[in-house]
């Protein structure tokens, strides 16, 4: 591989990682501020995504959709869809214990997942949706990839820097206060069950907000990018070794998790083909054994919390 293509891979990853570190911050809001276990990640992932694409794409003869708005809209509408979803499932679970949450989340990204595959009118069933338009677009191509990178960094920015401020402020405060103990939070007179549902629409809006801004780099959009190892099981691995409850932690597992993901893929590929395949699979291996290790020699993350908040047992 020559220097650009070395360059150009190096700002695609540049892009996933971004998008991953957006998935694991808005699971940071779920899990390390409420202590809300969400197994769907890539239900709220892929509405963001469909939506943002329907909002934006030009029509098709075929489909109900595709308005092509401006791509600002897209994204809005994609927080505020996953945003919807996301209230019903937490007003009829966040009141029961925590594996409800989990079963109903686990299902609803299946029927989102299932409903994409086999619906045309909207989604195009396998085939998905094309010619969806990117920010910089028309750009050359280099500067158009370096732009989106840019972008997706800001949005990174953005978002960390308003959690910052809200876990600063009382409601972060709450938050951690809910999180370690519901039944004191309850006695002081919070509403835990309102509180923990903001944490859960706040977080699936983030996610869904992953999802529009990968779909526009992407250009395209098919069920099978709504895979759950890539966009669940990755994104807790991520928030886990990083350190759940530090949004700092959230990014950098996003980081370090996708370049072993992406490095290994590099070298798999270059095997012989007929044992290349299998050697893929050695990817999940790393990834699960790093993942036991941490949890056994730091089960805190690299960047942990804070000495000052401990969890409950």
């Amino acid at each position: 591989m020559d220097t650009l293509g070395l360059l150009n891979y190096a700002i695609f990853m540049g892009v996933l990682i971004g998008i991953y570190a957006l998935l694991s911050l808005g699971l940071n809001v779920q899990w390390g501020y409420a202590g809300l276990f969400n197994a769907g990640v890539a239900g709220f992932f892929a509405v963001g995504a469909y939506l943002s694409a329907l909002f934006t794409a030009p029509p098709v003869p075929d489909r109900i959709m595709g308005w092509e708005l401006p791509t600002v809209v897209g994204w809005i509408a994609a927080m505020v869809a996953a945003a919807l979803i996301a209230w019903p499932i937490g007003k009829v679970t966040l009141r029961f214990r925590s594996d409800y949450l989990a079963i109903a989340t686990i299902g609803v990204a299946e029927i989102i997942r299932l409903v994409l595959r086999t619906e045309d009118l909207l989604s195009g069933g396998v085939r998905g949706i094309t010619g969806i338009p990117r920010p910089f677009g028309d750009l050359p191509y280099e500067w158009s990839q370096l732009a989106y990178l840019a972008l997706t960094w800001a949005m990174v920015v953005m978002i960390y820097w308003a959690l910052e401020r809200q876990l600063a402020a009382p409601w972060g405060r709450m938050m951690r206060a809910i999180r370690e103990n519901e039944h004191a939070a309850a006695a002081m007179g919070k509403n835990v069950e309102a509180r923990r549902l903001e944490a859960f629409i706040l977080g699936a809006a983030i996610m869904g907000l992953a999802g529009a801004v990968y779909v526009h780099f992407m250009r395209a959009i098919t069920p099978e990018a709504i895979d759950p190892m890539m966009v669940t099981f990755l994104v807790w691995i991520m928030l886990i070794l990083g350190g759940s409850g530090n949004n700092r932690g959230a990014i950098l597992g996003a980081v370090i998790i996708w370049v072993i993901w992406s490095s290994s893929e590099l070298l798999t590929d270059r095997l012989p083909a007929e044992i290349a395949t299998q050697a893929k699979y050695i990817r999940v291996f790393v990834i699960g054994l790093m993942l036991q290790l941490v949890l056994r020699w730091r089960p805190e993350g690299l960047l942990p919390e804070g000495t000052h908040v401990r969890r409950s047992s």
